[in-house]
């Protein structure tokens, strides 16, 4: 015979204080006993309200073909009894007692999964937020989590949520993404300066990492014979992590002095305002009397004057932001706040893959992980930092950035015009792990050498994505320097194996510091490339965590 384990919790806390597993039914003690929640697929099943509960908890279960075993007073016995024979006409109640190995979800039960409530009302310290969003970063999910899409879109199989599966194997596609299990598979190198590789939580990652985004063809064998295998989608490298925090608070604060900018445009009619933020220039816009606003010498950003520093062609205001877009993209998992609680979007058999609160704890994870450093300088490589300045590579990569403020808020949901609405957490970026330096300002120093605008790169670095234009598929936002000397291949798709390549293959709006590298002598090209060699990752990143 099977046995099913009942326990009985308040209707309030049952989700917090008991730790089901798949044959646990959970019954909330509430009058009208109108709820239970099977923890196998975390199906709900909600029954009538206002339940009369005519026959005895002995008379019910003496006839059921299963053994209960029931712990509680005579009165909840009886109501679960009656509840019981609702359930036993419907076989999809009835769960397997002993699940196979294996065969259930990676992330483990909902009710020890985080909530945004266990955040927002402080009741885990910022190690355990931490510690929950690794979790996320780490695990490697399973269909039970509701990894993959599900059911392939005949009309669109293009987009996140009904695409093939390689070959009909019914899990990856790798190309188009459904290309890793887990974030840790694409972010795992901390150095790759290093034989064999420093492996880590939040690094980079080789070649085979790279994500081929959203293409329509890819010519393998050169059939057009242009001399290359032509590809529409984008081929993109994923960067390591390391200090994203200060660069989210950066991104924050260059955000809303610019929306401060645009409502001066709004009010003083016909003057051209200058779009410069913590001395990156943006271009001019200018608003007529009627409101409309004239954004057509706005450079580096979007009309909607929101920073975005993550992504290779800065498309993401926020780790959050990236976040809900990777985590659909690679791994078919769906966040609650993308798709709605309850909603099985992609069909594939599971609702709320991703809960509010993980994707909290993620980004926050994200954020507070330690920031690159800088090695000490001898006399070749202060030469070469000059070098760095002379030949214009700092006009762009700009050594360091100022922030006003030392605290990095977090928001859901987020209003990328607002960076200060909504706000449910903050963090003090000037505490470990993150560690930043404090500036003269009561902020803090971001040494991350990036202006987070985007560039003409030319078009020997341009893309040929589909769903761009050639304007931007030749523009990249300023590439972030620190830690370089450790995330080889380099470039938005890793096309360049060394720096030298790299500087080399520089053109567009960075031609004239690219010719200026090239001219130097070999002496000091060196000068210049022992300095950046001085930029490193942090070598024992989320020690904290893994302790």
């Amino acid at each position: 015979m099977d046995v099913v384990n009942v326990v009985f919790a308040g209707a309030k806390n049952y989700q917090s204080i008991v730790k089901p597993i798949s044959c646990t039914i959970i019954v909330p003690s509430t009058i009208d006993y109108n709820e239970i929640t099977m923890y196998r697929g975390c199906q709900i099943l909600v029954l009538a309200t206002n339940f009369i509960m005519k026959q005895s908890y002995k008379e019910i279960t003496k006839s059921l073909p299963i053994k209960v075993l029931v712990s509680g007073s005579k009165y909840l016995k009886q109501c679960f009894a009656s509840m019981l024979c609702l359930l036993a006409c419907a076989p999809c109640a009835l769960v397997q007692a002993q699940p196979l190995i294996g065969e259930t979800p990676a992330l483990g039960p909902l009710a020890q999964r985080i909530i945004q409530a266990d955040i927002v009302e402080g009741s885990l310290s910022l190690q355990q937020v931490r510690a929950a969003g690794m979790k996320i970063f780490t695990t490697p999910f399973n269909r039970l989590d509701g990894y993959g899409d599900g059911p392939m879109d005949q009309s669109d199989t293009t987009s996140l949520g009904g695409r093939p599966t390689l070959l009909s194997n019914g899990t990856f596609l790798r190309v188009n993404g459904l290309d890793a299990q887990t974030c840790l598979e694409c972010h795992s190198i901390v150095s790759a300066a290093t034989i064999p590789f420093t492996m880590g939580i939040g690094g980079a990652a080789g070649i085979n990492g790279t994500a081929m985004f959203m293409p329509h063809f890819i010519d393998v064998e050169d059939m057009a014979t242009n001399g290359f295998a032509d590809f529409d989608g984008r081929l993109i490298n994923p960067l390591a992590m390391f200090g994203v925090g200060g660069v989210q608070l950066l991104g924050k604060e260059m955000t809303a002095k610019l929306q401060r900018l645009k409502l001066r445009a709004l009010r003083r009619p016909g003057r051209v305002i200058p779009l410069r933020v913590k001395g990156v220039y943006f271009g001019t816009i200018v608003a007529d009397v009627d409101g409309n606003l004239d954004t057509s010498g706005i450079e580096g950003i979007d009309e909607d004057l929101v920073v975005r520093p993550f992504g290779r062609k800065g498309e993401f205001s926020s780790v959050r932001d990236f976040d809900l877009g990777a985590l659909m993209f690679h791994l078919g998992m769906q966040p609650v706040e993308v798709v709605g609680e309850g909603i099985d979007e992609d069909e594939d058999g599971i609702v709320n893959e991703v809960l509010v609160g993980e994707v909290s704890a993620l980004e926050i994870f994200a954020t507070t992980q330690e920031t690159p450093v800088q090695l000490e300088l001898g006399k070749d490589e202060r030469k070469g930092f000059n070098r760095f300045h002379t030949v214009g590579c700092a006009a762009c990569h700009r050594p360091v950035m100022r922030t006003h403020s030392p605290y990095l808020k977090y928001s859901f949901p987020e209003i990328s015009t607002d960076p200060d609405a909504n706000v449910f957490y903050t963090v003090d970026l000037r505490e470990k792990p993150s560690a930043f330096p404090e500036s003269n300002g009561g902020g803090i120093n971001v040494p991350m050498f990036s202006d987070l605008k985007r560039h003409d790169m030319g078009p020997g670095l341009a893309e040929s994505f589909h769903g761009a234009n050639d304007r931007k598929n030749r523009e990249f936002i300023t590439a972030k320097l620190w830690g370089v000397a450790d995330t080889a291949p380099y470039l938005h798709d890793g096309r360049a194996l060394s720096l030298v390549a790299a500087i080399r293959l520089h053109g567009g709006e960075a031609q004239t510091s690219r010719d200026a590298f090239v001219a130097l002598k070999d002496k000091a090209k060196n000068q210049l490339l022992k300095f950046l060699m001085t930029l490193r990752n942090p070598s024992s990143p989320n020690a904290d965590l893994l302790d």
